[in-house]
This record gives C-alpha cells, structure tokens and sequence, in this order.
C-alpha cells in the first residue's frame, strides 16, 4: 500500500468513528504533514481521495470539512426494489404498510397508466423506516389487471419478488423524473421530517419486458438521509 493510501485509511477510520464529526475540520495539511512524515503532495493525494469519495469538501480558506457520511445510497438509473436496496443499508429496516386496496381509478390515475374503462387498479402506501425513522414514503399505483392477488404481508415483504417470481412477469425498465417537492399534509402524518418542508420526489413509470406500462410510482424522501447515484460514460463523438 502506498503511503497516501495509508493515510486515507487512517483519516477515513477517525471519521467513520465519528472521532472526527460531520462539520468539523481536518488538521491543516501542514499539521497532517508532520503528524503523518509525509510530503504535502501525499498528503494533497490523501485528501483527494477523501474528497473524490464523498467524506470531505475542500473549502478555499477553510481547509477539509468533513461531510455527513450517515447517508443511505439509492441508484437512480436502476430498477431495484426497496428490499434489495435495504440488505445494504446497516441498521434496522422496516416497511409500514398503510393502504392497500384495490379501487376503481379517477381520471388522472387512468390517464398515468393508459387503462381502459372499467379496469381497476391497486393503491399503495408504505412507509420505509430505517433505525427507527419514517425517511421515505412510497405511494405505488398497479394496474389490477396485470397485477393481481395483493396483500398486506405482500406488499409489506416485495412487490416486486411477487411480481417476478410468483406472478412469472419480466420486470423492463423505467421512467423516472426526480423532483424537490414541498410536503403535504399527508406526509406530515406519516413522516418523521424534523423541521424539513422540501421533499426529494421520485416519480416512476414502470413498464414490463415487453413495454407494457403497469406501475406508477412516487417514492417521496427525506433529503438528509439519502443521495442519489448513477454511473454515466460519455459517449464517443466525431467533431468535424
């Protein structure tokens, strides 16, 4: 191991440790350099990989300032349900099943998922505890049809291992568009949103392999327990 990459080890062990907390600062790079024995370019490598992986912002004037590392990493560009997402997160999860029914759909609901006249769908609420806090809340609407059979101890476990594997559906892909929505009353009463009155609001449509349109989705977070990441390549180009 190269001795910068020691060194981000060990600083990255007192901030998981919180023995450096989220708001405070690093020592400067000059104390960093006789704690360590190390030339201000290792220790400038060190810092950068802190920085690259999201544990410090480096401030002009203000040296390295320790970010909020007590974040849940959601994908963005997958399609991955809460229960997959949740073996990842440490820490106790739960899911709180609100509001499961199957009911006939008002204009705007038949116009998200294209249904024809007399079909109906599923309305979901689940709230999504993680250590104890309500921090997302997921409203997920189902064509009926194609979806059929809920319960409670489904929707509660995975709706889509259900869909997938007891249904015997191919899963395709999905729409998303990520929003910062300002909270309602209803996810005042489900939420526990601290003194929060904006919301990161993912709406979702999802279709089946065979592009058949059969969920709409709004998962609604609390902005200071998650971020968001996808991987991007930039495509070649020919400039003329």
């Amino acid at each position: 191991m190269k001795k910068y990459e020691s060194i981000y080890h060990d600083l990255l062990a007192l901030i998981e440790n919180n023995k450096i907390k989220a708001g405070e600062k690093l020592p400067s790079e000059f104390d960093l350099q006789n704690k360590y024995q190390a030339s201000r370019d290792t220790i400038r490598k060190a810092l950068l990989l802190l920085s690259q992986n999201g544990y410090i912002q480096k401030s002009q004037g203000k040296g390295s300032i320790v970010l909020d590392i007590n974040r849940f990493n959601f994908p963005v560009s997958g399609l991955t349900s809460f229960k997959e997402i949740a073996s990842d997160i440490k820490g106790k999860v739960e899911t709180i099943v609100h509001t499961c029914e199957c009911i006939e759909p008002d204009e705007e609901i038949k116009k998200l998922l294209m249904l024809k006249n007399g079909t109906k769908v599923w309305y979901i609420e689940r709230v999504r505890k993680i250590n104890g806090e309500a921090v997302i809340f997921d409203t997920d609407i189902l064509n009926a049809d194609i979806v059929s059979n809920l319960t409670v101890n489904i929707v509660q476990n995975s709706l889509y291992e259900y869909i997938e594997n007891t249904l015997g559906l191919r899963i395709g892909y999905a729409k998303k568009e990520i929003t910062c929505r300002a909270i309602n009353s209803r996810d005042e009463k489900l939420m526990d949103l601290k003194n929060y009155d904006m919301l990161i609001n993912i709406a979702s449509f999802v279709f089946l392999e065979d592009t058949t349109l059969f969920q709409y989705t709004l998962s609604r977070h609390r902005p200071d327990k998650f971020r968001f990441s996808d991987f991007a390549r930039r495509t070649r180009q020919n400039f003329i």
